[in-house]
């Protein structure tokens, strides 16, 4: 078996289309899950489905792995049309939420299942378990039954059973939403290691965003079957398409306030907030991402908690007071709470930070990275 890596992460091949979904509308009755979804996932890259439970993510995956029919539009892998092909034949494996082992095989007969049923020989099994053994660090395991693994030996073995098919395309079905928070974190560098190494297609479903941002080359950002944008996870966190991203993406989630805007200047918007004691004079002025047009003019400001300093409220950099609700101490960092008259505001700062509850605040707010957006929930 051959699992040297199959290209260059960052190499040409990157850019071709390995798996692609056209104009995919998939329906459960008289609900439409998906509609009219176009995607296409380059060949080597890692391509994370994120969005709220119910989204369709799952069922994307699905369709791809052919155990989800499509009722129209068409899924291609390596430019083959494998939209009515079994998912035997789609040269995929995918790895569950339940990890489905079989529970009175050890951990070499769950990984050689396959080529079992494929009538390979005895010593071919066992060749292709130890090398994938080796790879994900699971020789010491290899008589063992899955009642005698930790959660995580447990997804290991799973992947490992669908490594020793040598799919085309990997797929993975929320695969960590089983375990503890460290044992997450822990697996999630061994994916990224695998990757590296493997240099696979995969594609990956999560409902957690660090998930998506840690390990994914490119997101699919999904809201109840529609695209809501697709990109790098940086890209994702700077510049979001719109409101719904933009509240998904980052934790604690962004800030968003009520705004009236009062004056234009190419970029520069300078805005009130819609309350009287909580406008700023002469106001707030922010840089649009585009020259903003005043026949739509935004409706809200997006600031993420990082991006508002905490302050004394006589500092005359402060463009907004606010008394202090709720203080959460993280060790590295502190979450504030707090109320203002422009509304409920979440600030973050240091693990030094030094505010206590029911104190008055001076916030002050980088207007350079803040986020407009319109009434229909598109960024500005």
């Amino acid at each position: 078996m051959n699992i040297q890596p199959q290209m260059a992460r960052h190499g040409r091949e990157r850019d071709v289309h390995h798996v692609e979904m056209r104009g995919v509308n998939k329906r459960f009755g008289e609900f439409t899950a998906i509609h009219d979804l176009d995607l296409s996932v380059g060949k080597g890259e890692f391509c994370a489905l994120l969005g709220p439970s119910g989204c369709g993510k799952s069922t994307i995956l699905r369709m791809i792995a052919g155990l989800e029919a499509v009722n129209s539009g068409s899924v291609f892998i390596s430019g083959v049309n494998v939209t009515r092909m079994h998912p035997a034949k789609r040269h995929i494996a995918m790895v569950f939420q339940s990890y489905a082992l079989y529970p009175h095989l050890t951990v070499r007969q769950n990984i050689a299942f396959s080529l079992s049923v494929a009538g390979a020989s005895r010593e071919v099994q066992a060749k292709r378990a130890d090398e994938i053994a080796g790879l994900l660090q699971l020789g010491h395991l290899m008589d063992r039954k899955p009642a005698q693994l930790s959660g995580g030996q447990r997804q290991r073995v799973a992947i490992g059973r669908a490594l020793v098919r040598e799919p085309e395309v990997f797929l993975f079905d929320e695969p960590l939403s089983n375990l503890d928070a460290m044992l997450r974190v822990q697996m999630r560098i061994e994916l990224a290691k695998l990757h590296k190494t493997l240099g696979a297609t995969m594609i990956y479903v999560t409902h957690d965003q660090v998930e998506a941002m840690t390990l994914a080359d490119r997101i699919v950002v999904l809201d109840r079957g529609v695209v809501a944008q697709v990109g790098a996870p940086l890209e994702l966190y700077a510049k979001p398409a719109n409101k719904f991203v933009a509240s998904f993406i980052g934790a604690p989630t962004m800030n968003f306030l009520a705004i009236t805007p009062t004056a234009y200047a190419g970029r520069a918007v300078t805005l009130a907030f819609d309350s009287a004691s909580a406008s700023a004079s002469p106001g707030l002025t922010v840089q649009a991402r585009n020259v903003p047009d005043a026949s739509s003019p935004p409706t809200e400001i997006g600031i993420r908690p990082e991006h508002i300093a905490i302050t004394n409220p006589s500092d005359r950099r402060a463009q907004i007071s606010g008394t202090v609700q709720l203080v959460e101490r993280l060790g590295n960092l502190t979450i504030v709470y707090l109320s203002t008259a422009a509304g409920q505001i979440v600030a973050e700062g240091s693990g030094e930070l030094d505010v206590k509850v029911d104190e008055n605040v001076g916030l002050v707010i980088d207007t350079a990275r803040t986020h407009l957006f319109g009434t229909d929930g598109a960024a500005l």
